[in-house]
């Protein structure tokens, strides 16, 4: 079988992963693309063809991708969703992980037109989160409730803000900043970011603390289940000190003056935390999720409980982050490429809900990769 050219859009801590990831497989010959050649360094290492190319410029994209057979979109949200339009455009399929605020939706209609296949927002979470909500929700004759709980953390917590980003500091702000919507007692509810505050206790990490954020995305229209909610995890005491920063106004649109020069406070404040917040290569982190999903079988109350808990891999040198966002894309993209999904449009993962045969590639393939989402279930009293 000849192998399928797959094309990486964005080299960084996600997506080179990806690409060495596919790499192993010989029925991929994989191609990273990304603007910074010092993010290409390690897949050269690999003997995989990198190109730095800024995707930006008129046509760029569009000529990197003739010759491709599927793409996987890893670029920051800023530019994702645009980057995904051009590449529907172009008539190629794939999987997308960048998470951008515009609704994916809108281009649903151009990939039938185009007759090409695209799973979005498809890595930990949104992602797996969304595919075990509905999956589950399947295996309950009545789900009455999600709950979602996710968080990626750094192992040393001797640092002021306990935290580090993988993805840019502006994704990451746009969570504290941008309103939460959830789902109680079937209608849709807007809070702001950061409220109704939980200390949860979590296996191996011990206590968390968890608060809203808009991560149900897509769950809201496609599940209907009357109570649904994502809650961000973080070390205690992080949602103070991003609510001193929300309060002084450095998290505001509003432009600024410094110097005579006009700038936005949220731009300042990401240039100063980046480097508070970057995620250096050899650092170790973790990610934890878990899923609960709750209802009725045969008239009883029934508890699905979905749990991650995945830690930076010092032998391959790869993230938590990368593993369990990464392999997640790279996982699904061979069910694409197998023919194992193919239905012109634009879904989110939830779609692969009902498929319980592709749950379980899915599944699987994590499994294969050391990326393992225990499932336990119960009868409540």
């Amino acid at each position: 079988m000849m192998a399928k050219k797959v094309m990486v859009l964005g080299g960084g801590l996600v997506g080179t992963p990806m690409a060495l990831d596919l790499n192993r497989n010989k029925e991929w010959k994989v191609v990273l693309v990304d603007r910074s050649p010092e993010q290409l360094t390690r897949a050269i290492k690999a003997g995989i063809e990198c190109i730095a190319c800024d995707l930006m410029e008129e046509g760029a994209i569009e000529k990197l991708v003739q010759n491709i057979d599927f793409i996987i979109n890893a670029l920051p949200g800023e530019i994702g969703y645009r980057s995904l339009k051009r590449v529907i455009q172009a008539g190629k399929s794939g999987v997308d992980i960048a998470f951008y605020p515009e609704d994916f939706e809108a281009l649903n209609q151009l990939a039938k037109d185009n007759g090409v296949t695209w799973v979005v927002d498809m890595g930990v979470a949104p992602g797996m989160s969304h595919l075990l909500s509905a999956y589950g929700a399947t295996l309950l004759d009545e789900a009455q409730d999600i709950k979602i709980y996710v968080g990626g953390l750094p192992k040393d917590k001797s640092t002021y803000w306990q935290y580090k980003a993988p993805f840019s500091p502006s994704d990451v702000i746009e969570e504290y900043t941008r309103p939460a919507r959830f789902v109680r007692n079937g209608k849709e509810v807007i809070m702001p970011a950061l409220t109704d505050v939980e200390i949860l206790e979590f296996p191996v990490v011990g206590e968390l603390e968890a608060f809203n954020s808009d991560g149900l995305r897509s769950l809201i229209k496609s599940l209907d289940v009357p109570n649904m909610i994502e809650k961000t995890l973080r070390f205690p005491g992080y949602i103070e000190k991003i609510n001193v920063l929300k309060e002084s106004g450095l998290l505001s649109e509003e432009l600024v003056k410094i110097k005579g020069q006009e700038i936005k406070a949220i731009d300042f404040t990401s240039s100063v935390l980046f480097e508070q917040w970057k995620l250096e290569e050899d650092e170790e982190e973790f990610t934890v999720m878990q899923i609960i999903i709750s209802g009725l079988v045969g008239g009883k109350q029934k508890e699905i409980v979905y749990d991650l808990y995945d830690a930076y891999d010092a032998e391959t040198n790869i993230h938590s982050m990368a593993r369990t966002t990464g392999y997640t894309a790279t996982v699904v993209l061979g069910l694409l490429k197998e023919g194992l999904f193919n239905h012109p449009g634009v879904h989110p993962p939830e779609t692969l809900a009902n498929y319980p045969n592709l749950v379980a590639e899915i599944l699987g393939g994590l499994k294969e990769r050391g990326v393992i989402y225990k499932k336990s279930e119960s009868f409540l009293k």
